[in-house]
C-alpha cells in the first residue's frame, strides 16, 4: 500500500479510513470500481467509525447502571407490554416534540431495563442522554457545594436531550426531595424531554416525596405533555420462585442519606 496515503490519513486523523483502506483498494482493483465509488466507500468507513465512537462516548457519559437494549428484553414473558410502543419511543420522536414519558407499574416488570434501553437507542439516534435514580439526583443537588460546582451539577441534569429518572418509590428520600425534583421538572418543562419510572401510582407521589404541594406541581408540569404507560404483569424475578429482591433489582429496603452533611439551598 502506498505509504504516502497512510501518512496523509494519519495526519488528517482518518483512522476509520486507514483501517479499511487496504481492503477497499483491493476491492477497487478486483471490481474495477470508479474513483467516485471508491472515495464514497472509504469516506463512509470513516464516518461509521466516528459515529460509533460518538455513540460509545455518549453511552459512557449517560451513566447507565446496565447496558440494556430492546432486543434483549423478554417480550414473551409479559405480552401485555407493548413492544411496538417501546420501539416508537426509541425512535426519539417524543424528544423532537419535547414530550415526556412515564413508565409506571409494580416492581419487577422491567421498567428500568426499558428505560435504559430506550435511552441507549436514543443515543444511537443522535441525542444526548443522562440516566440517574431519583435518590441520586436529590443527593447530588442537596450536597454542600460552591455556586460554581452547583451550576455544573445542575447542567448535568438540565443539558441532556433526555433525562432518565429511575426508581420513583424505591428508596426513602431525604427532606425537600419534592422541591429538588420540581425544580428539575420545571426547568426542563417544554425545553427538554424527561423519562421517569415509578413503582407507585401517580396519586401516591405526594406521600413518597413527603410534600403534597410539590408533588402536585410536578404532576401538573410533567404530565402536561407526557405519555403515560401503565405496565402490568408478573415479576421477572419471581418467575422461578426466587426471593424477591426489590424493585428493578435493588434490595427491597428503604435507605436514608448517610451522615448529617450540610444542605445548600440548592438553587440560585
Amino acid at each position: 500500500m502506498n505509504q504516502n496515503l497512510v501518512q496523509y490519513a494519519r495526519q488528517l486523523r482518518l483512522s476509520g479510513l486507514l483501517c479499511s483502506l487496504e481492503l477497499r483498494l483491493q476491492e477497487a482493483r478486483t471490481q474495477q470500481l470508479p474513483h467516485e465509488q471508491f472515495l464514497e466507500l472509504v469516506f463512509q468507513d470513516e464516518l461509521n467509525v466516528r459515529q460509533q465512537r460518538l455513540i460509545d462516548k455518549r453511552t459512557q457519559a449517560a451513566g447507565f447502571r446496565d447496558h440494556k437494549t430492546l432486543e434483549d428484553f423478554d417480550w414473551t414473558f409479559n405480552p401485555a407490554i407493548q413492544r411496538q410502543r417501546m420501539y416508537d419511543l426509541a425512535s426519539g420522536q417524543f424528544i423532537r416534540q419535547r414530550r415526556d414519558v412515564l413508565l409506571v407499574g409494580p416492581p419487577g416488570l422491567g421498567k428500568s431495563h426499558l428505560a435504559q434501553a430506550i435511552g441507549y437507542h436514543i443515543i444511537k439516534a443522535g441525542f444526548q442522554v443522562f440516566y440517574c435514580s431519583l435518590f441520586d439526583l436529590v443527593r447530588d443537588l442537596q450536597a454542600d457545594q460552591s455556586p460554581a460546582q452547583l451550576d455544573r451539577t445542575l447542567a448535568r441534569y438540565l443539558k441532556p436531550d433526555l433525562l432518565v429518572i429511575d426508581d420513583m418509590g424505591l428508596k426513602i428520600l431525604p427532606p425537600k426531595s419534592g422541591e429538588v425534583l420540581f425544580e428539575i421538572v420545571m426547568r426542563r418543562y417544554e425545553n427538554r424531554s424527561t423519562l421517569m419510572t415509578s413503582n407507585r401510582p401517580i396519586e401516591e407521589w405526594g406521600k413518597l416525596l413527603n410534600d403534597v404541594p410539590a408533588a402536585t406541581a410536578i404532576r401538573d408540569r410533567f404530565l402536561h405533555h407526557a405519555e403515560i404507560i401503565s405496565m402490568k404483569g408478573r415479576s421477572y424475578r419471581l418467575r422461578h420462585g426466587g426471593r424477591f429482591e426489590g424493585p428493578e433489582g435493588e434490595p427491597n429496603s428503604g435507605s436514608t442519606p448517610s451522615g448529617p452533611g450540610k444542605r445548600n439551598e440548592f438553587f440560585p
